[in-house]
């Protein structure tokens, strides 16, 4: 290995972050911003000892096949199921996430989001783009479901779950909540959340919010059956991960009215999107961006680059996901 400790870095990040790492670093970069292919990334990652990877990179016993040098992967999201984490602490790496610095703007994105498909922003806008302004009917079209004084369920209350609860005190809004561990009576009293059973929230709300990490156990959380059970006029959105909706089953429910709108931010098989939801006009579609305003992700890569810069001068990682290689 060189003198300098050997990284890479797979997608495009702001210059002068790289231009910081450089000074400390020889950086592999991959400014193009183009993903690798899984050849490549474990050929890059055979020769480097941390990487600093997006979650279009998975990181699994391919990847890290050849790499005899890496020590930690860290990851410029706080969503990680990019990673294989037993394979990585098979192999010895270190995997970090980016938790907290995107909670806030998540939240509001979510909320936006919530709000374009209930007052039919999206769709709005391309009457007007069309032309058809004139064609738009004071009492008929088109009319969305107001948020103020309704039920907003939120499926998953970690910090965003909470932060979009906090929101929805705001709007005046009845919150809801389902989670794998109930909150305690303080946090539940800040959101002023109702903890309910998911059969429970998705009969009650008027809008319901997905935020739960993508598991095997989380996969097609939503689909047929549970989209059934949600009222006629609710809305559903989408800013957790892409297998948490079954897409297929939500595109026939939007499609047959099952429920008024809905709103995505993350999809299955992402950057590909299921091709019946590009045909619906209910729906609001952004391409994983909740996070993204300039101030977030530099805080994003400001927080995996100190990751890194810890795991690779023999320091714990502010984030460290796989714990128990620093308690070996």
């Amino acid at each position: 290995m060189s003198a300098k400790p050997r990284i890479l870095v797979a997608r495009a990040i702001f210059p002068d972050a790289l231009a910081k790492l450089e000074e400390s670093f020889e950086v592999q970069s991959n400014q193009t911003d183009e993903v690798f292919s899984p050849d490549q990334l474990r050929n890059h990652l055979a020769n480097v000892e941390g990487a600093l990877v997006f979650g279009s990179e998975r990181i699994d016993q391919n990847a890290l096949s050849d790499a005899k040098h890496l020590k930690i992967v860290a990851n410029i999201s706080v969503g990680y199921n990019n990673f294989d984490v037993p394979a990585m602490t098979a192999a010895g790496v270190m995997a970090t996430n980016t938790p907290d610095v995107l909670t806030d703007s998540t939240a509001d994105f979510g909320f936006a989001l919530m709000m374009a498909a209930a007052r039919r922003i999206t769709e709005s806008e391309h009457w007007i783009r069309k032309g058809q302004w004139d064609k738009m009917s004071i009492v008929y079209n088109p009319l969305g479901m107001d948020l103020h004084h309704t039920t907003l369920g939120i499926i998953g209350m970690g910090r965003i779950g909470q932060g979009i609860a906090k929101r929805g005190l705001g709007f005046g809004m009845n919150v809801i909540y389902n989670n794998r561990k109930r909150l305690s009576t303080e946090d539940e009293k800040a959101c002023g959340a109702r903890y309910v059973d998911k059969e429970t929230l998705l009969r009650e709300a008027d809008h319901v919010v997905l935020v739960v990490p993508y598991s095997a156990e989380s996969h097609h959380l939503i689909g047929a059956k549970e989209i059934a059970l949600m009222k006629p006029t609710a809305t559903l959105v989408n800013i957790a991960r892409g297998g948490i909706v079954d897409d297929a089953a939500l595109a026939a429910a939007l499609k047959a009215k099952t429920i008024f709108a809905a709103a995505l931010d993350v999809y299955e098989g992402e950057p590909k999107v299921h091709p019946e939801l590009l045909k619906l006009s209910n729906i609001v579609l952004a391409p994983h961006i909740a996070s993204a305003t300039e101030k977030t992700r530099r805080a994003m890569v400001d927080l995996a680059a100190r990751n890194l810069r810890a795991a690779l001068a023999g320091e714990k990682p502010p984030s460290l996901i796989n714990t128990e290689l620093w308690q070996k």
